[in-house]
């Protein structure tokens, strides 16, 4: 069966049993402050695990596409390295919320593997839950006597809490599983070892493929188990695998989910997979990591210095090194690739279509930007192992090369084996452990169990019509943050505060209690589904009734900013092309920033036309046309921007100012003219094809040109308080210019003055004209002299260093005689000794230039010269 057919009989199969097929949520997750990325098939489904909303269906069935990089579930170190761990991976599920239980869902998920996928029964063994003293569970007895009638008992495998009891996390859901193996084994090696003994012994052919989870239970702060009111089951059979199986092949990447993209890699690297294990594994690498990151990447995640921002571009670096140490790709390639994932698995998931050229142009600017860091990466190599003593080089300068210059660690260690020098990887693990303890203890929070003070499924936000309302706690939990000290998490029966999604901010407030406290509300968030305001205090009655209070002036201020970004899309789309889509936003009281797909820096007259326009729309009080409860494709079909990346129920809410219409959740003024007027204050790229622009709305803006009114004050006085201050900038810089040229004149006499001192220091060293010397002259005065020297002199060897604005200055100058008939190069000098100014350069043969941050290496620079000659 080909990938596309094995994927549509499964959820054909789960449909045929009452299951809803529901789509892929975005892989990348914006709305759960627990996750970066969705890890798991369930991620979707957790407020109904958790009880906090009633599931609309009681069945449900999809593929999920997951990322397993970061945190708890890490397989990245082990991807390429054999042949079924990924990174980015489809998880095949089905799920009951409080339907079905054990029974129904191992006789289907035999009845899907060996009826209907014709898998051989005597090639899968089965495993259940032994139980846990630990606590206090026993032996899973109802799993055990289903299997007993399905599958004989020498198949039947019992697991420890580690490897069949599923936890959510520290807390929350969580319940024994019964996982479902497959061993596709030669005959001749199961003859000699048994499948059973090779099941969760990490065997590349004896591997799990599908996990049965069976959520009864609660696991509360103390690490006790308390039953939940309802029984759910949450499967998930990893695609990939399945096709390996179905397929009759030993690696997922010999299955027609990776073969086409290892064969585009074949073609575009000069390659040959399955000859050599080092290129076989930076083929698997890049082929994995291509998908992991061109997923992202179309879910709205762009790579980042921080967060998920971080993981993706250190997913790509990982694949650009492999390419770069193992295939000898020295120019971008990864990018040309995305064709053939698109092509691939566009119809299953059409944002690869939608979203490809986009993809292609931040993974090209990626990997031109992570190639020039290896370049200077190998520069610094150099001069940590000049200087090293021995032949050990310190992992603490190995450490600080990764983690200030982003060098990856193993190809340090690569480098230096086959310069015959060792690592101190002790010294090296050591350092990143630090940093890790450090930055772990920063993000540390605890949370204790929730409070129940009533069991409301839903929480109604009232804050769209009104900023204050009464209230009930309905639960309340303490949290220990490092960052943020102990903090109350509270959830009411209603609120009119908004929790911060869809780019806007959190509201902030007070909380009134009957006695006339006022208790601050710091934050407001979402979390499965669950309202959460974060408070210092917790009220001292937790019964009674409150008042919830948003604080109006920074909430009418937020929502001006967020209604201000629908007209500044409308305003690009309308000026720069219907190509342009909202990339991501942030919404607060104080301004507004916008992301958006561009091709080109948008020049000076269009940010204008846009601005303009914007202002016009606020002018003409357009009033605020609001649907609260449309169904999705309707408001689609009446022409509702829906963005890329996010995960839509099947009725939204449509936000529409005249002829702007967007599906969004957050809050708007009622008419555009509350928003009073619209300034761009900011122009810039965020990365290939992603242009970003910041404004502000109201005061700010009032704020803003008071500024500039003193700013313009401030300049007059300083140009003696001329009516025309353009005029007399003008004056200065022509004067500027004058003085310059002057300088220019003075510096090329200076130099010709020198030239005859230079001259008389020459010395002959094996038969050429040597000089090294450091000269107070800029670059341009150093290239006049040179050349100068070069014209009266023959044989000449040139090496002139300067020092100007805290940067040093390498230049060399070589006789062309010398270049042909000694074969030296001034492009490759430069280069090796831009080492010791921690930097580098290049140009010409027999002239080049080098510049870098280090002055104090330059007598280093000038000393070692001599030894090119020698």
């Amino acid at each position: 069966m080909k990938s596309k057919e094995i994927r549509s009989t499964y959820l054909d199969f789960f449909k045929s049993k009452s299951h809803t097929i529901v789509p892929s949520a975005p892989m990348v997750i914006k709305d759960d402050p627990t996750l970066m990325f969705t890890n798991a098939g369930m991620n979707q489904f957790k407020e109904y695990f958790l009880g906090n909303t009633v599931p609309k269906y009681p069945r449900i069935t999809d593929t999920q596409k997951c990322l397993r990089v970061s945190g708890k579930h890490n397989d990245l170190e082990e991807v390429g390295m054999d042949t079924y761990h990924h990174t980015m991976f489809e998880m095949l599920g089905n799920w009951s919320f409080g339907d079905y239980f054990k029974k129904e869902a191992i006789e289907w998920a035999w009845e899907l593997l060996t009826q209907v996928y014709g898998i051989d029964k005597e090639i899968l063994y089965v495993s259940v839950f032994e139980g846990s003293e630990e606590d206090n569970l026993d032996m899973d007895h109802e799993a055990l006597e289903l299997w007993k009638k399905i599958v004989p008992e020498e198949r039947i495998i019992f697991g420890n809490k580690k490897d069949n009891f599923w936890e959510m996390g520290d807390q929350g859901p969580c319940g024994p599983s019964s996982e479902i193996h497959v061993d596709i084994r030669s005959a001749e090696e199961k003859a000699k070892i048994p499948g059973r003994s090779l099941v969760n012994a990490d065997h590349p052919q004896v591997v799990e493929i599908w996990n049965l989870v069976f959520i009864e239970f609660n696991r509360k702060a103390n690490g006790s188990l308390e039953k939940l009111p309802a029984q759910h089951v949450d499967t998930g059979m990893g695609f990939e695998r399945l096709c390996m199986v179905l397929q009759d092949k030993k690696s997922n990447y010999d299955t027609d989910v990776f073969t086409p993209l290892i064969q585009s890699i074949e073609k575009v690297t000069g390659t040959v997979y399955g000859k050599d294990e080092k290129t076989d594994i930076a083929v698997r690498v890049i082929a994995d990591h291509l998908r992991a990151v061109s997923f992202s990447i179309a879910d709205g995640q762009l790579p980042g210095n921080t967060g998920a921002g971080y993981v993706i571009r250190r997913i790509l670096r990982r694949a650009i090194r492999y390419g770069f140490t193992f295939l000898d790709t020295k120019e971008p390639f990864i990018y040309k690739l995305v064709d053939t994932l698109s092509t691939q698995m566009g119809e299953s998931f059409p944002e690869l279509k939608s979203q490809k050229t986009l993809v292609e142009n931040v993974i090209r600017e990626e990997e031109q930007s992570f190639l020039r860091t290896l370049d200077q990466g190998l520069v610094l190599l150099e001069n940590i192992i000049e200087k090293t003593e021995g032949k050990t080089v310190s992992g603490k300068k190995a450490f600080e090369l990764y983690d200030t210059f982003g060098f990856p660690i193993d190809l340090t260690a690569l480098i230096l084996r086959e310069r015959g020098y060792d690592l101190d990887e002790k010294e090296f693990n050591e350092e990143l452990q630090q940093q890790k303890n450090r930055s772990r203890a920063a993000s540390v929070v605890t949370a204790g169990d929730w409070q129940i003070l009533g069991n409301e499924k839903e929480i109604p936000f009232v804050g769209y019509d009104t900023l204050e309302a009464g209230v009930k706690l309905t639960r309340y939990r303490k949290v220990d943050s490092k960052k943020d000290g102990e903090l109350y998490q509270l959830v009411f029966d209603n609120t009119p505060f908004y929790p911060e999604g869809g780019g806007q901010v959190g509201d902030k407030g007070i909380l009134i209690t009957p006695a006339g406290e006022n208790i601050k509300i710091t934050d407001t968030k979402k979390e499965n589904n669950l309202i959460i305001h974060f408070s210092k205090n917790l009220p001292d009655d937790v019964n009674a009734n409150f008042m919830a209070v948003v604080d109006q002036s920074k909430r009418l201020r937020t929502q001006a900013n967020h209604s201000a970004t629908h007209l500044l899309h409308q305003g690009l789309r309308l000026v720069l092309g219907t190509h342009v889509e909202q990339k991501g936003s942030m919404v607060n009281h104080d301004h507004l920033r916008f992301d958006f797909s561009h091709f080109s820096k948008v020049s000076t007259e269009e940010l204008r036309q846009v601005e303009d326009f914007v202002n016009e729309k606020i002018k003409e009080q357009i009033a605020l046309d609001e649907n609260r409860d449309l169904p999705f494709q309707e408001a689609v079909d009446k022409g509702a921007i829906a963005l890329f990346g996010e995960k839509y129920g099947e009725t939204v809410r449509a936000i529409r100012f005249g002829e702007s219409i967007e599906l969004c959740g957050g809050t708007h003024v009622k008419n555009t003219g509350d928003i009073w007027h619209f300034k761009i204050t900011s122009e810039g790229a965020v990365a290939a094809g992603i242009r970003r622009i910041e404004a502000i709305t109201g005061e700010a803006v009032q704020k803003y040109f008071s500024t500039q009114e003193k700013l313009m004050q401030e300049i007059r006085t300083e140009l003696k308080n001329t009516k025309d201050p353009v005029k007399a900038i003008n004056s200065l810089q022509e004067e500027n210019n004058t003085l310059k040229k002057q300088i220019e004149i003075l510096l090329r006499d200076k130099a010709k003055n020198l030239k005859a001192d230079l001259q008389n220091e020459l010395e002959v060293v094996n038969g050429v004209k040597f000089l090294a010397k450091k000269v107070d002259l800029d670059a341009g005065g150093i290239k006049d002299l040179a050349f100068q020297l070069g014209d009266n002199v023959q044989n000449l060897f040139l090496l002139l260093a300067s020092e100007q604005d805290g940067k040093a200055l390498l230049s060399c100058y070589i006789s062309k005689e010398l270049v042909a008939e000694r074969d030296l190069n001034a492009g490759k000098v430069v280069k090796d000794l831009g080492r010791f100014i921690q930097g580098g350069g290049g140009g010409q043969p027999f002239f080049a230039t080098a510049g870098g941050k280090n002055p104090a290496g330059i007598e280093e620079a000038l000393e070692n010269a001599r030894a090119i000659l020698e």
